[in-house]
């Protein structure tokens, strides 16, 4: 089996359900499972797709040398860990919303992995704190930085208002 060369992981972390509690159950436990994290502002935005209470999001960065099948494994762990109940509806009040949004600059799509994640250019809730975080980065399909695509972003259609006591 060959070694992994580390690379900078983005995760995104939703949640509208008790979600101090469950925005800190998924910081603390991914510190536990890759070491150091890097977080963006927490960002309070109406439920996107359906009517409910409104979600506070963060993106946060972290260095592995996890695939990203075992990231993923982690992020449902939690998932679980957290009371989160898939429904047949995808949009829906959630405990916990964990997504893998880039691997390094892999591109990678299949059954279970895809990145980069298609919410990175879709949702301001998720570019917002990303761009945040690594303004510099570059989109590994367009290019682009994430600072350009926010700054191209149509902010109006998803507003998001910054947080400003720490929660994590």
């Amino acid at each position: 089996m060959t070694q992994r060369s580390p690379v900078d992981v983005y995760v995104s972390a939703g949640s509208n359900v008790a979600p101090v509690e469950n925005l800190r159950l998924a910081c603390r436990e991914l510190r536990k499972c890759f070491g150091e994290l890097e977080i963006s502002g927490v960002y309070r935005n109406p439920a996107v797709g359906f009517a409910g209470d409104d979600f506070l999001n963060l993106v946060l960065r972290f260095r592995t040398a996890e695939s990203p099948a075992a990231i993923i494994a982690e992020l449902e762990r939690l998932h679980v860990l957290a009371g989160r109940v898939r429904g047949p509806d995808p949009f829906s009040s959630r405990t916990l919303d964990l997504d893998l949004l880039l691997y390094g600059d892999a591109v990678l799509s299949d059954s279970v992995i895809r990145v980069p994640r298609e919410d990175i250019r879709k949702y301001a809730f998720v570019l917002g704190p990303l761009a945040e975080l690594a303004p510099e980065l570059r989109h590994p399909l367009t290019g682009e930085t994430m600072a350009e695509l926010w700054a191209a972003f149509d902010q109006s259609v998803h507003p998001l208002q910054r947080v400003t006591e720490p929660l994590v």
